[in-house]
């Protein structure tokens, strides 16, 4: 008789077993890494803006599976719609017919860019920017896709090709022939557009890496350059979308601003599902789709799946129903405001900025001889370390989970749940502050630590 599967059996009996499994089957140098800093915890659940270890003990997320978890985990309108969907039972992905599920979701999305026309869904941020690179340059019958410098557009060859970091580009040629911009520089732009061969430039109104913005005025601007050249504007808003910046889009901080096409994913998946979504204008999907013998020309075997569009569905309800687009905005000012504070009280501490719930916590040079050096032998180690040494002890003495916003900066990026509030703004200041005081006290736990972080790059190297 053949034994049933049994989920919880099989997690209760080998579950213990995660960081041995990973190392073994999976990429070896993930647990290596969370073993070096101290981030080997082992998690038993999760709900809202926390996790639980075994011990009772809750730690607060301020990553959100880096903005995957928009609404929080578990969210039970997100829980209750996956049960539904399951239930009902649909034919889904039969290939030949018409299910009212993503004609539903592109419905509701399209309210937000009542400029765009048509959705194309596919399975995560990577896809949706590979999807709106193609379509750029059939649209426009031109190679050239224009970036900008640090950006993060996904990893899969067609968004690494317009990936502006050079360590996830290195070793992985040969690339699509693009070409990186600054991020605001106009001149530059032109310069690259008077060739003739662009299609598009594509660009996070935030990047990502560093929490960088674009500066005031520079989307609408290069727009209308764009448009001159026959080119389009592609706003990559797999991270900054649906809410994260205190709009649904953070294009639309700035008016007169409508790219031509948009790409969004993560929190649309509600911690799910994979998903991932290409808005844009109707003339471009018709040149894509141009035909019925073009019918699949762009395609995806899992895109519009019931269970993805049924939880899209849901966190645009809940997103609608909670009014966490305000609270992203409410919060982050609170959250973003009182770290700014903070800046004058500590030398380490050299910038802080961002919107809504994407902030950027940026740490420089100190003025005092004695930090001055220490802060010179970690960088001769590598740059970096002081942003590691500010984490660790979040995670380990205060249970608050962030991460560096990117290799080689001193750069801490926090992008909680949107469904935080005061009680969690209180916790993190109070806990970067004590971090804080730390560092600058002269000595302490987080220097010590300090002298393994250097030990271990000096072994990379």
């Amino acid at each position: 008789m053949t034994k049933e599967f049994d989920l919880g059996a099989l997690l209760a009996e080998r579950g213990a077993e995660r960081y041995e499994l990973h190392t073994k089957y999976l990429n070896h140098q993930l647990p290596r890494m969370l073993h070096t800093i101290g981030f080997d915890k082992v998690y038993e659940r999760a709900e809202g803006a926390y996790f639980w270890d075994a011990d009772g003990n809750d730690y607060l997320d301020m990553l959100a599976g880096f903005g995957v978890m928009g609404l929080g985990r578990h969210h039970p309108v997100v829980r209750k719609a996956l049960h539904d969907v399951l239930d009902a039972q649909l034919a889904d992905l039969t290939r030949f017919d018409c299910q009212p599920l993503p004609g539903l979701l592109a419905e509701k999305l399209l309210a937000h860019s009542p400029h765009l026309d048509r959705v194309f869904f596919g399975n995560s941020g990577t896809e949706a920017v590979e999807t709106a690179l193609k379509f750029a340059r059939f649209a426009t019958g031109r190679p050239r896709i224009l970036y900008c410098d640090h950006a993060f557009h996904g990893l899969t060859t067609g968004s690494l090709s317009v990936n502006g970091e050079k360590g996830f580009r290195d070793g992985f040629a040969p690339l699509l022939p693009d070409t990186a911009v600054p991020l605001g520089d106009l001149d530059a732009l032109a310069r690259e557009l008077a060739k003739g061969d662009v299609a598009a430039l594509v660009v996070e109104p935030i990047q990502g890496k560093g929490v960088h913005e674009a500066p005031p005025g520079y989307l609408r601007a290069a727009q209308d350059l764009l448009h001159r050249h026959k080119a389009l504007l592609i706003a990559d808003e797999v991270q900054t979308g649906l809410g994260r910046t205190g709009d649904f889009y953070a294009y639309q901080h700035e008016d007169g601003v409508e790219p031509d096409l948009v790409c969004v994913a993560k929190a649309l998946s509600g911690g799910y599902v994979p998903v991932g979504a290409t808005l844009g204008r109707d003339w471009i999907f018709k040149k894509v789709y141009s035909s019925m013998d073009r019918v699949l020309v762009h395609s995806a075997s899992f895109g519009s799946n019931a269970q993805a569009m049924a939880a899209g569905l849901a966190v645009l309800s809940v997103m609608e129903n909670e009014q966490t687009v305000a609270n992203a905005r409410a919060t982050g000012d609170q959250l973003r405001s009182r770290l700014a504070a903070l800046v004058d009280k500590y030398e380490l501490l050299a910038d802080v900025r961002g919107r809504g719930l994407m902030i950027g916590i940026e740490f420089g040079r100190p003025s005092s001889l004695k930090l001055r050096s220490r802060w010179t032998v970690l960088q001769t180690a590598r740059k970096g370390l002081f942003a590691q040494m500010v984490v660790v002890p979040l995670l380990q003495r205060h249970r608050i989970l962030t991460q560096v916003s990117g290799d080689h900066l001193e750069v801490i990026k926090l992008i909680p749940p949107l469904v935080i509030g005061e009680a969690e703004v209180d916790r993190f200041v109070d806990a970067f502050t004590a971090v804080m005081d730390d560092a600058h006290s002269g000595g302490g736990l987080m220097w010590d630590f300090g002298k393994t972080l250097i030990k271990q790059a000096v072994a990379n190297r």
